[in-house]
């Protein structure tokens, strides 16, 4: 008989972005693993990105519990004037000028603790526990970030004693714009405790790299697994490698001013004024801050730069297959050696060869020279940049465009794979 798990997730659809993918992976592929999903999330969430399109991809044998929530990431957009698409994913936004910015600043890091979507705790909680008392849930599952969907998981796991598996996306205190926030210190420490109460009372803990979960495992004795961040092979029948007449370094993801790669714009600028690259074209899909646009303006890329905004998922994957390269960029912070988005999985299911913007010898590098689908280079190095860009315009050039990941090597890493992975945890701790 399958057991059944309420998945606690902030961002499910109409939520769009990397984030929901996660969720999707969980609610779609479980299922099959023997472990039903019913989902407790919020009513109305103040997204980042919204996809209505991915609520076809919920199976309509998933129930899916909404409540209200309190959200001052949305009522501070509306003072803004902001709309839907304004709200910011992480921060506040990059704009550090005005006083209602600095007074929200400090209001998020000093009073909203984990994050701005704590206002969620009492409405989950109270939903949560009215669903545990009808003893249908076998497990807990809270996936985030935000973190604060850990804090409600806590609370039921310790209300009701419901075996619980916490599944960390992100670094919590470590996460890359942490110090992005004026916080004080009494909020740093309840913000470190709240973490360390997590790791350490969560049944078990998964995550998206081996080098996170050697992160948390510093933190807090307890088990922990890696959960990937896959993709799913059923989005893909559709999309075939078949690149554009031109030779285009495609990036599809928002583009912080934390990711500006501002080497390979250098990188870039120098190639076209040698002439190697005559015919090289970049295109952006999704928001790209200002800061970047006006780095790719002062570097004169702006006439071989299109930059679109965020597009539905199915159009993304599309754009990854058309393209000839695809760049993957991650910020520099003390814990980027973890960073595996989950854009790179779809990235290699793309067929298509990747650049990469970051530390070498990380997670991600790993991944990507294990499949031979292309390479991390550090930050700063611009004639690394140079001569990888340069041996994949000529080998396209020549007709043999390099390819990437072949297809058959990477479903160790689709959703199904994962599914199973995670069934394993809820089975262990279930068992104890």
């Amino acid at each position: 008989m399958p057991r059944r798990v309420l998945l606690i997730a902030y961002y499910v659809p109409p939520a769009g972005g990397p984030a929901t993918q996660r969720i999707l992976q969980f609610i779609e592929h479980l299922p099959a693993t023997g472990w039903d999903v019913e989902v407790l999330t919020v009513r109305e969430g103040a997204y980042p990105n919204r996809d209505p399109s991915l609520l076809e991809a919920v199976p309509g044998s998933v129930t899916i519990h909404r409540t209200p929530s309190f959200d001052p990431i949305a009522l501070y957009a509306r003072l803004k004037g902001d709309d839907e698409d304004d709200i910011p994913a992480g921060s506040l936004g990059e704009d550090e000028s005005s006083v209602l910015e600095t007074a929200a600043r400090w209001i998020r890091a000093n009073f909203f603790i984990p994050d701005a979507r704590i206002g969620w705790w009492p409405f989950a909680v109270w939903r949560g526990r009215t669903l545990l008392e009808s003893g249908r849930y076998d497990a807990l599952l809270s996936s985030g970030a935000p973190h604060s969907v850990h804090l409600i998981g806590r609370s039921l796991h310790r209300a009701t004693g419901t075996p619980w598996i916490a599944d960390l996306h992100d670094p919590w205190t470590d996460i890359s714009y942490y110090d992005e926030f004026p916080h004080t210190r009494w909020a740093e420490r309840l913000d470190a405790h709240f973490e360390r109460s997590v790791l350490a009372e969560a049944s078990a803990v998964t995550t998206v790299s081996p080098s996170w979960a050697e992160l948390f495992a510093g933190k807090a004795e307890n088990r922990y697994a890696v959960v990937e961040n896959g993709f799913d092979p059923n989005d893909f029948e559709s999309v075939q490698p078949a690149p554009a007449d031109d030779f285009v370094l495609a990036h599809v993801g928002k583009l912080y001013a934390s990711r500006n790669p501002a080497a390979l714009w250098r990188a870039l600028a120098a190639l076209r004024d040698e002439g190697k690259i005559p015919e090289l074209r970049v295109h952006l899909t999704g928001s790209v801050d200002p800061e970047v646009r006006r780095s790719i303006e002062r570097h004169g890329l702006s006439p071989i730069v299109t930059i679109d905004g965020f597009v539905p998922h199915e159009e993304a994957l599309r754009r990854m297959a058309r393209s000839t390269l695809l760049l993957l960029v991650i910020e520099q912070f003390a814990q980027a050696n973890g960073m595996i988005t989950s854009k790179l999985y779809e990235y290699l299911a793309s067929g298509r060869p990747v650049l990469g913007v970051g530390p070498s010898g990380g997670d991600a590098d790993a991944l990507l020279r294990e499949h031979g689908a292309g390479a991390v280079v550090d930050w700063g190095d611009v004639e690394r940049m140079k001569e990888v860009i340069v041996a994949h315009y000529e080998a396209w050039e020549d007709g043999h465009s390099q390819t990437g990941a072949a297809w058959a090597d990477i479903q160790q890493h689709n959703r199904v794979q994962q599914a199973r992975r995670l069934a394993e945890e809820l089975g262990a701790v279930t068992s104890c």
